[in-house]
């Protein structure tokens, strides 16, 4: 029963749905309380035990870290994909009791609604047993909820202070969450590139500007939050378009990392996940991401035996709008067409050195210049190809049978944001937590939770397995 209630609260859009599914689908009366209550004790063993793994992991000698554990038999091909999410943290402002002016009379305020106190419970004496106090994860905020005092406000906003950047701030709630994907893998090596030739979907202009406008960085988070990007499965379609020339390496399984802790926890997190799969002992080992530098500090320190990649359609969306900016379409596509053939051919410094002779035609940006400009355009597109020219040799990761884009990561991302994401939801940092735990679980294809409950139940009553002898 608790298996059935932590499936649901984990793996629906809310609380609330769990508890309709569970009484339309399992007949189960538990309300969408009781689901909360068992979904925070569950995910808070679960933070647990993936915590206690990463301190045994981080204790191993060097050189057991880097080899598989005893009975793990390293897959062909494994590749390791960071990325983040978005979710809404907020918590709650501090209560009038722990201010000096406690005892004047504050004015008005509306009220921050959280899960109520229990009801009593609806299930078996076994299964309310395992209920916890009501400390919500979850939170729900009323429209008038902007004129919670400011100063509570932003206090929550700026926790954890260190990790949050200006635009998260500017969000008040926004926060990122970090999201780790384990895939092992099957490919055939070759001994050429097997498809020189740019796919022709990369050549689509009506295809390349949707994946571009899908890309664009810094969207408000309130858009962010409603907008279904395609481009994980725009990206798949578009490597798999020819699989006559060239088939993009194929998942066997997956695991999942999801965590708000600071990038610092993150890395390990994903490092002991990766060791206890074998990955550091793997005779291919690739590391993908964007451009962003937490994703490439990460694999410095953590997993630099792995082949980084940046993900191609990642690059391929600032040669696109560094070949249009300033130019009519016409004479942009053309650019663009040149330009892109050299990304794919592993040629990145080509199209640096084209965009240093644009920069020189252009000017450098002013400080008054928008984002927009063309020679801002110019100049970042520069800059973030001179940052990832030596993660951009992709002739060479297809004739290795490496993967170039990071769309399963982007993909496992929505996944995530599923469960967490949205303008409605506001989370606690303990309850996201759990949260995120769960859902990563849950999606990662090893049984974690299977193994989990099994454990636990013989933990819980004393009992021990014994092989049969016969």
């Amino acid at each position: 029963m608790l298996g059935k209630i932590t499936y649901a609260g984990s793996n629906n859009t809310s609380y609330q749905q769990a508890h309709a599914d569970l009484g339309h689908l399992a007949e189960l009366k538990v309300s969408d309380k009781q689901v909360r209550r068992v979904c925070k004790r569950i995910g808070a063993e679960r933070v647990a035990e993936r915590d206690a793994a990463v301190v045994a992991y981080q204790a191993l000698p060097l050189t057991q870290r880097k080899a598989a554990p005893t009975g793990v038999v390293p897959p062909p091909l494994a590749v390791v994909g960071v990325d983040g999410g978005r979710l809404q943290i907020f918590e709650r402002p501090p209560t009038a009791a722990a201010s000096p002016a406690a005892t004047a009379q504050p004015p008005p305020q509306p009220e921050v609604v959280v899960a109520a106190p229990p009801e009593p419970a609806a299930v078996d004496a076994a299964a309310a047993s395992e209920l916890l106090p009501p400390t919500a994860p979850e939170a729900t905020l009323p429209t008038a909820a902007a004129a919670v005092d400011a100063a509570a406000v932003d206090a929550a906003a700026a926790a954890p202070a260190a990790e949050e950047d200006d635009d998260e701030r500017r969000g008040k709630f926004w926060r990122e969450d970090k999201i780790g994907l384990l895939l092992t893998m099957h490919s055939a090596v070759s001994s050429q590139d097997p498809c020189p030739q740019i796919p022709k979907t990369f050549l689509n202009p009506t295809r390349i500007s949707q994946l571009v406008r899908e890309l664009k960085k810094r969207a408000p988070p309130q858009e962010e939050a409603a907008k279904q990007a395609a481009e994980p499965q725009a990206a798949e379609e578009a490597l798999r378009e020819d699989p006559a020339r060239w088939k993009p390496p194929e998942v066997q399984a997956k695991q999942l990392v999801a965590t708000r802790r600071p990038w610092d926890q993150f890395g390990p997190m994903v490092a002991a996940a990766a060791w206890a799969l074998g990955f550091f002992a793997a005779s291919r080992k690739a590391f993908l991401g964007d451009g962003a530098e937490n994703n490439w500090t990460l694999h410095r320190q953590l997993f630099s035996s792995f082949v980084p990649i940046l993900d191609f359609i990642h690059g391929l969306s600032y040669v696109f709008a560094s070949a249009m900016a300033g130019r009519g379409f016409k004479e942009g596509w053309t650019v663009y067409e040149r330009w892109i053939q050299w990304v794919w051919s592993g040629a990145p410094e080509k199209v640096i050195a084209a965009l240093a002779v644009r920069q020189v035609e252009l000017g450098s940006p002013t400080a008054e210049e928008t984002e927009g400009s063309p020679r801002t355009v110019v100049t970042r597109a520069l800059t973030y190809l001179q940052n990832n020219k030596d993660r951009m040799r992709y002739a060479e990761y297809r004739r290795q049978g490496l993967p170039i884009t990071s769309s399963y990561v982007e993909s496992a991302v929505k996944q995530i944001n599923y469960r967490v994401k949205g303008t409605e939801k506001f989370w606690n940092e303990v309850g996201a937590e759990e949260l995120l735990q769960l859902r990563a679980d849950y999606l990662s294809d090893n049984n974690v939770m299977e193994v989990f409950w099994k454990r636990r139940e013989a933990s819980e009553t004393g009992q021990n397995r014994y092989r049969s002898v016969g």
